[in-house]
Order: C-alpha cells, then structure tokens, then sequence
C-alpha cells in the first residue's frame, strides 16, 4: 500500500510539472517555426534548408534542455531549490560578497541574469496569447480584426486573477497541459507520416550543412531557433515545487517526444506546401471546427505559460528581496500549504501595463518574435558562467571537468545570444532595455545598502560600552519591554546606541533581534531560533537571532511568540516597544556614489516597504529614530 502511495504521488507531481513547468516551452511552436523561415532566412522552397532548420530545432532541444538543465544543472539543486538565485547562494560567501558599494564578480553575473528574466517576463505572456488567438483568422478571416482585442482581454483577466492565487487553478493545468501535449504530438505524428523524409532531419549533420550553405547568414536564424529552448530556464526554476525526479521524467515521457513530433509534423508540411509558411502550426489541421477547438486549446495553453511565468517571477523577486538585492516590495502568501506560492502586487501590474503595451505596439506575434530570445538567451550564458564557479568552488571539480563543461555549455550558449542581437533593432532592444532598467535598480540597491551599512558602522557600539554607561548611572531606566531590530549578532545595533546617546535612557527589559536570511531555501523549525542571554547592568537583556531561507518571509510576531515562554519577561509582548532605525540622505557629489545615483537609491529606499510590515511588526508599537548619512 505504501509503494502504491508512492507511485500515485510521483504520478501527481508529475502530472503537475506538466502544467507549471513546461509551459514556456511547450507553447514554442507556435511560433518558433514560422519564425525560422520568415525572420530567420531560411528557404521554405528548398528541402535541405527545412531539413536544416528541424534539425537545428531537435538538437537544441536535446542539447540545450536535455543534456545541459535536465541532465546537469538539476544536479545543482539548493536543497531542492533552482533557479540562478538558488545557483548563486551556492557560491561561496566570499566570491559573492557586497560589501563597502562593491558588488563581487559573480553577483553581477547573476544580477545581470536576473534583470534578463524579468526583461523576458514581459514579452512571454504577449507573444504566447497573442501567437494563440491569432489561430481565429484561419478559422475565418473575417475574425482577425478581433485578434488584437481579445488577447489584451485574456491578459487583463490572467493578471486581475494573480492576488488569488494559482493553488485551486493550479490543478487544472496539468490535465490541460497534458492534453495539449497529447494534441501537437499527434498532429505532427500524422503531419510526417505522410512525408517520412523529415526524419532525416535527426541527423545532426543537417543542422551543420545549413550553417556550411550559408556562413555568417545562418546567424539570424539561431536567434529564431533559440524560441524553441525559452523554457529551459524556468525548467530549472521551478525544480524546488516539484522535484528532480518528476520533471525528468515529465521530460522525458511526454514533453520531448510531444514537442519533436510537433517540429517534424511542421517541417513535413512545409516540405509538402510552403504555402502554409503563414501559419505552420494551425495549418497541421484542415477542419475549421477542430481548428477552432484547437484555437481554444492553444488559448488555455499560453495561459497556463504565462503564468508559470508570472509566478516565476514573483518568485524570483521574493528571492531577491530576501537575500538583499532589491528594495522590499509587498509580498502576500497565498496558499498556506505551499511556501513558495507568493503574489507581489508592484510586480503584477508592473508586468501587464508592459505586456498590454507590447500587443498594442507590435499587433502581430511574428513582429512581436523579433524581441524575444535576447533575454533567454543571455540568462543561459551567464548560468552556465555561474554553474562553473560552483563546479570549481563549491564542489572542488578539477579544473579541466569545470573547464570543459563550461566551454561546451558556451558553445551553443554564445552563438544563441549573438544569434539574438541581430534582431535588437528590431525588438529586441525591448527587453534588454527593461532589463538593463532592472539591472540599475538593483546594482543601485546594493551598492547602497552597503555604503549605508559601512556608515552605520561607526556607529556600532560593543556591549561592554552600555554595561559601562548603566554601571556609571548615568542613563535614566525606564520600566517595560523594548525591542531593537539589529543587522548584526555580535554587537549593539546602531539604533540603541543613538538612543541611549541622545536620549540617555533605557528599558529594563530590552531583546535585541537578528534576522538571518541563509544560503538555504529554507530553515528547519527547530534551527529557526537562537536565543542567548546577555549579561547587562540591571537590566534583563536577551540576543535572539531568527534564521529564514530566502524562499521564506520572516514572522517577527511568531517568532516571538516562540521565544517568549523561554525567557523572564515580566511585560507582555502586546505592550512592548519596538524602536526601529530610519536612514535618510543628504545628496551629493562628496563621496562614493554621484549625486544622480544617490538621489535614485533614496527614492528606492523611500518606496521600499518598511520594516515594519514587511516583518509583519505591529505597527502601533513602532518608534522610529531617524539618522541622516551622505554616502
């Protein structure tokens, strides 16, 4: 009975992964093919150039998602976690580290990466519904002038729909994706069936016989062929909802063979008709009724791949947040059973105002196309930079194992981003300008918030300090319970300090508290809380430190609540004080950051939410002391 358990689970999981992690890619044909030969220069008419592009299709699939994020990157799992957020908590504090506005080598790589994805998390959710709907107008003409309309109808509810959650949705996509599968596998099965001399195109040497015909012309359609691999990113990010075991086999079983079946079955058409170059997909199908059904399946299909990568997102940002790489945004859980389902209303509406631009600006998924693989592509490389030094690193590979995998892993990576960058006046300067937008802020967060910190060094003041103040009578005691939020375990936080040198009084009861984000995704129950008492002149006085992942949302009030039955407290936590430190600055060219960049870090830090509501602290207990720094 318990075998049988066993295997319903994995069945579930993987039926699962089917919905939230293939949907990127298993909605690429669409319009990756079509891309090929319009954008990308390859001749319909000529039969070794159809071959070459199939070809070129199939084994980027099999190199690109199979060997290299199934087969290799899953193995660098962040206890269970993935995604290059998850990649770079691997690498060694020291090779990391931000530090006196000084971002290490590899946390520039991985924001650049990170700037990219949210760059493509505009695009992904336009050119999917839009690629989609754009079926009506084979069913009938007539029903193009709708195009438009309805997808911006379908984006706008998709987004309106995020606040509550995907858990009850969340069951529909596997079963819907699974059918979806099922469905382009069988029409392409049907499709090369009829014309069998596709299946030459599974030789590899295809693919290189179009590159030798063509020289430096080939390049512009690698930046069409890399649409076919846009998933493969988020096929590593979502590791952690589901497991290694069941994506691969998902993988394997349905997504792969669905998916090559599908890219045969256009590239047989094509070589029958190059006529249907207008819409090679939907032409796989004759009847306008099973197009039309085809049109509403394709729908729910670019939905359910939009928001796998809408919640990516979220997810990615709540990461970010957390390990101190962008200002705090509000972060609403909602699922209790799942920790890593999060919406982010800033980012939401963020991304459909962007995509609602994006339809109403290019109309067409084929112009649409030309923007997008930039940012795919050039996430890919920077993963495989970063998956290298945790090779080297973390896991102490030799040198010629992490060498040469890296080489290899660049060799498709590179001649994919150079593929793209033919396109960027053509579109693709969209998302690397949101990226590049992305990038600034969060370089600029970071290189902030440790100037800031360097600054409130000096104020920091041992704990033999205060014993010598209290021991002097020199500070006024005042009855009650006072908190103080503190950055760093090892010393008093600044705050207390300009307290107790301004206003020179103190409760006689305090708790100083340290929120430690890990490297890990998250934190065992029974190692969330450190507890130590301190020994302070005549008053009680306790050190608490609370470890979180960064997949979790610190809980100060629960946290307490676990702390305070372990400790001799006489005032409850309901008529406790929480002082708390509040930096502004004073613009100018003086120091290390220029005047425009300092001015940018404080509008940030102003629109960042608070401490207090992001660690879910009782706002009617909260004073704050305000410290003015140049940085």
């Amino acid at each position: 009975m318990k075998q049988t358990s066993t295997h319903l689970g994995t069945a579930a999981l993987t039926l699962g992964a089917l919905g939230v992690v293939f949907g990127d890619i298993g909605t690429s044909p669409l319009y990756t093919v079509q891309e090929c030969f319009v954008a990308g220069g390859a001749s319909v008419t000529n039969h070794d150039d159809v071959l070459g592009v199939v070809s070129l299709i199939f084994w980027s699939l099999m190199l690109v998602v199979t060997f290299k994020y199934v087969l290799v990157l899953m193995r660098a799992d962040n206890h269970g976690e993935g995604g290059i957020m998850a990649l770079l908590a691997q690498v060694p504090a020291a090779a990391r580290r931000v530090s006196a506005g000084r971002i290490a080598f590899v946390s520039l790589l991985v924001i650049a990466g990170a700037s990219l994805l949210f760059g493509d998390g505009i695009i992904t959710p336009a050119i999917s519904v839009l690629s989609a709907v754009e079926g009506l107008g084979l069913v009938d003409p007539r029903l193009k002038q709708a195009v438009v309309p309805l997808t911006l109808a379908i984006l706008v509810v998709l987004f309106a729909v995020q606040s509550r959650g995907t858990g009850a949705l969340g069951k529909l996509f596997g079963p819907v994706m699974l059918v979806w599968f099922l469905s382009i596998g069988a029409l392409g099965l049907v499709s090369f069936w009829k014309t069998p001399d596709v299946l030459q195109a599974l030789w590899p040497h295809h693919g290189l016989l179009y590159f030798w015909r063509h020289g430096l012309h080939s390049f512009p359609l690698l930046g069409s062929v890399v649409l076919a691999v846009t998933g493969g990113e988020a096929l590593y990010a979502d590791m952690g909802h589901f497991g290694r075991g069941p994506i691969r086999m998902s993988w394997t079983a349905v997504v792969l063979p669905s998916l090559a079946f599908c890219y045969l079955g256009q590239g047989a058409l094509l070589w029958r008709d190059p006529q249907a170059i207008s819409a090679p997909f939907f032409s796989l199908i004759t009847s306008p009724g099973a197009r039309l059904a085809l049109v509403g399946l394709a729908a729910l299909a670019t939905v359910i791949a939009s928001q796998g990568l809408i919640s990516a997102v979220f997810s990615l940002t709540q990461q970010a947040v957390q390990l101190g790489y962008f200002p705090r945004v509000a972060v609403r859980h909602t699922s209790k059973d799942m920790e890593g389902q999060v919406y982010v209303p800033w980012v939401n509406w963020t991304l459909a105002a962007a995509c609602i631009a994006l339809v109403l600006m290019f109309r067409e998924s084929a112009r649409l196309a030309a923007a997008f693989g930039l940012a795919v592509s050039g996430t890919m490389a920077i993963t495989s930079v970063v998956f290298f030094h945790v090779t080297r690193d973390r896991w102490g590979w030799p040198a010629w194992k992490s060498w040469g995998l890296l080489l290899l892993f660049l060799s498709f990576d590179i001649p994919f981003f150079l593929g793209t960058c033919v396109k960027f006046f053509e579109g693709g300067y969209i998302p690397f300008a949101a990226g590049l937008g992305m990038f600034f802020v969060m370089t600029t967060w970071c290189v902030g918030r440790s100037l800031v910190s360097a600054a409130l060094q000096s104020e920091r003041r041992p704990l033999a300090w205060l014993n010598d103040l209290l021991a002097s009578g020199s500070v006024a005691r005042n009855p009650g319970l006072t908190l103080y939020l503190s950055s760093s375990a090892d010393d008093l936080p600044p705050v207390l300090c300009q307290q107790v040198s301004r206003f020179p009084s103190l409760s006689r009861e305090i708790l100083l508290l340290t929120i430690k984000v890990e490297s890990a995704p998250y934190v065992a129950a029974e190692q969330r809380l450190e507890i130590c008492e301190l020994a302070l002149h005549d008053t009680r006085a306790y050190r608490l430190v609370g470890h979180y992942g960064f997949m979790e949302q610190p809980d100060v009030p629960a946290l307490l609540a676990e702390a305070v039955p372990k400790l001799q407290l006489d005032t409850p936590l309901e008529r406790a004080l929480y002082v708390l430190g509040r930096e502004s600055l004073a613009v100018s060219n003086r120091n290390q950051m220029s005047a425009p960049r300092e001015a940018f870090y404080a509008l940030l830090a102003d629109a960042s939410q608070d401490v207090s509501r992001s660690y879910g602290i009782p706002p009617e207990q909260v004073i704050e002391l305000g410290t003015r720094l140049d940085l």
